[in-house]
């Protein structure tokens, strides 16, 4: 965890941003109590001075809660988002919010936001800025069918979801998209400095959640903010442990499994030093 917690709203450093994986607890099925938990763990992080809040994947019913997808689905323009952005601009604090259920036809209906269907649902994160402003919009590329029904119930996205919140440009992905690197040198070539990664990350590939997030930030050279849940379907168990890396893979601060704000202190011009002493981006060669 990071040092001394600093006044709410208070002036940071322009070049330096702390940054929160709010590790909560998520119930199966209980949108309201899953939410109101997620707010007070935004309000406690901006009460320590957190510039930025990620929330953990379908922190809303829970990633197993596959019979709760369509009852629970909104838009990203619906009451819990709207929440969430009010949240955020109260406090001060950027928020990561998700992912959540993404009802795409109310979307559509609702906002000039591109979908990639006009029916269906989709794994979907919204950053909201420090004024509680839509930023950018992600939904999940990668659905994970190894014993699970996302791919059957969910729609993947196609673009990628990157905004500058003044001075520190943070990209997204989700979970399962860590498996596959390439997503993250397209992130690099919108100049990211920063990842954040929701998850629901189950037991036992407790040695893959603790390699790959750490994986892309050395390959890359940028933070990576990994955040999970902490939560127990019977079966299915989360296995927590979020963490923030910096651009050398470094852990700056994680959790076990139990409910955590898990913060560190982030530096976009690091990332562009480490870069400068490290060139391996440099050296990237196209396949032929």
């Amino acid at each position: 965890m990071s040092d001394a917690p600093r006044a709410a709203g208070a002036a940071r450093d322009d070049e330096t941003w702390r940054v929160t994986c709010a590790q909560i607890e998520v119930r199966a099925a209980d949108l309201d109590g899953n939410v109101e938990r997620a707010v007070a763990a935004i309000e406690r992080a901006a009460e320590n001075g957190s510039d930025l809040v990620v929330l953990p994947e379908m922190f809303t019913v829970g990633y197993f809660a596959f019979d709760s997808y369509a009852r629970t689905a909104e838009s990203i323009d619906g009451e819990t988002m709207r929440r969430l952005a009010t949240v955020a601009a109260d406090r001060d604090c950027a928020v990561l919010a998700g992912t959540f259920v993404e009802d795409l036809a109310a979307t559509a209906a609702e906002t000039d936001v591109e979908v990639p269907a006009t029916e269906g649902y989709a794994n979907t994160a919204v950053l909201f800025d420090r004024e509680g402003e839509r930023r950018a919009v992600y939904r999940k590329h990668h659905l994970f069918g190894y014993g699970s029904a996302e791919q059957e119930l969910l729609t993947p996205g196609e673009s990628l979801g990157v905004a500058d919140l003044g001075g520190l440009t943070v990209g997204t992905t989700t979970c399962y998209d860590l498996r596959f690197p390439e997503l993250y040198r397209d992130l690099v070539d919108r100049g990211v400095d920063l990842v954040a990664v929701p998850s629901a990350w189950p037991y036992p590939r407790v040695e893959h959640w603790q390699l790959l997030p750490r994986a892309r930030a050395v390959e890359n050279l940028c933070y990576v903010a990994a955040a999970n849940g902490s939560a127990d379907f019977g079966d299915d168990r989360l296995v927590g442990r979020s963490t923030v890396y910096d651009p050398w893979g470094t852990a700056l601060a994680s959790s076990d499994e139990d409910p955590a704000l898990v913060t560190a202190e982030v530096d976009p011009g690091r990332v562009r030093r480490v870069r400068e002493e490290f060139p391996a981006l440099r050296d990237r060669r196209h396949p032929l």
